[in-house]
């Protein structure tokens, strides 16, 4: 008798309550998608870049209508990447590349990072400001936290006592961060901001301009100790602005929308905050992400990479001396991540999507 193979499937798709009977009732469509967030992680977004390209270059396209794009730290510059161009595929590619080739001598200072950091956005966004803030239906939203205390200084001393007392009081209850940081939206005025009242934490929200925007995408991803704040983002309150992932890590937020939250993430789980990594009980919460459609790696595809994981920030020390070994690493997983969006397409086109759903936990 001849074997049948089968192929392991590269996606693993969950969805909320409501999304999910949703799509049973009714196969997913662009036009069902106005919402879709984007999570910090660093170089993570590397490895799902082909998934990007599938959902940003090839299906999105098909229904062309006004779509909020709200992202913290690389999620941010992922989006700012799609909507700076009509050929998101291009800028896409060009994110991943221009990431994939930086690289740090051992022991580099934070504010060497953030220098870099700020050539990458302006190779990758100078003088595509007005296009990004003119762009017909895509609405940028980045998502920053302002500083309060400790963590407004840069020295490290000071702001590593002020992260301790934070990872301290996030043990106890993720609301005593409100003591540590403000979170800010800085939002394309053309559109309300895709939450609805939020009430966990101080938040403020301020319009996007060409003025902000670039100090927003560095706030957005400046990992304190890694990359120095960034001191008043013009138009926003006074302070210092640093990565939106440190209350907003996977932006586990009370969406507001018509329809289903496509959210194309690196793992099929919701981490509220960058300090819930660690605590496996934190998890996002099933009423705000009702609406949402997750769609993410699988466990199956994440082995079959170089180093049976995404690209991630820890390599840089793992292939410390080794940058070639890296990007060569880096490199097979973007071309893999084409699979990613593969998948996808093959999965809405074909009406199989529902078939494969398992419930967001």
């Amino acid at each position: 008798m001849t074997a049948i193979h089968t192929r392991t499937p590269a996606l693993a798709v969950r969805a909320g309550r409501r999304a999910l009977q949703r799509l049973k009732d009714k196969p997913l469509a662009p036009e069902d998608v106005h919402v879709i967030p984007g999570a910090a992680g660093g170089p993570k977004a590397l490895g799902i870049s082909g998934l990007d390209k599938a959902v940003f270059g090839d299906w999105l396209p098909g229904a062309p209508q006004e779509r909020a794009l709200i992202g913290s730290s690389i999620g941010s510059w992922r989006f700012a990447a799609v909507a700076s161009s009509d050929d998101p595929k291009a800028q896409l590619a060009r994110l991943a590349d221009l990431y994939t080739s930086q690289r740090f001598s051992k022991g580099v200072s934070p504010a060497e990072v953030s220098r870099k950091s700020i050539e990458f956005l302006e190779e990758l966004l100078g003088g595509r400001e007005e296009f990004i803030l003119n762009h017909p239906w895509y609405r940028l939203s980045v998502v920053v936290v302002r500083s309060l205390g400790l963590l407004e200084h840069d020295t490290r001393g000071r702001l590593g006592l002020g992260l301790m007392n934070a990872i301290s009081a996030n043990m106890v209850s993720r609301r005593h961060l409100g003591r540590f940081m403000e979170r800010g939206i800085i939002h394309d005025a053309r559109l309300k901001t895709p939450v609805s009242k939020l009430v966990d934490f101080p938040s403020h929200e301020v319009a996007l301009t060409s003025a902000n925007l670039l100090p927003a995408l560095l706030a957005s991803a400046s990992i304190p100790l890694v990359m120095s704040g960034v001191r008043n983002i013009p138009g926003a309150p006074d302070g210092v602005y640093r990565d939106g992932g440190l209350l907003d890590y996977h932006l586990d937020l009370p969406y507001q929308q018509p329809g289903v939250i496509l959210y194309p993430h690196f793992t099929d789980r919701i981490v509220p905050g960058w300090f819930d990594k660690s605590l496996p009980w934190r998890r996002g919460d099933a009423t705000r992400l009702q609406d949402v459609l997750l769609v993410a790696p699988s466990p199956e595809y994440l082995q079959s990479l170089p180093d049976g994981k995404l690209p991630d920030r820890k390599d840089f020390e793992k292939y410390v001396g080794d940058d070639a070994g890296r990007e060569r690493s880096w490199r097979r997983a973007i071309t893999e991540s084409d699979r990613l969006g593969d998948e996808f397409l093959e999965l809405v086109e074909s009406g199989r999507l529902a078939d494969v759903i398992k419930p967001l936990h």
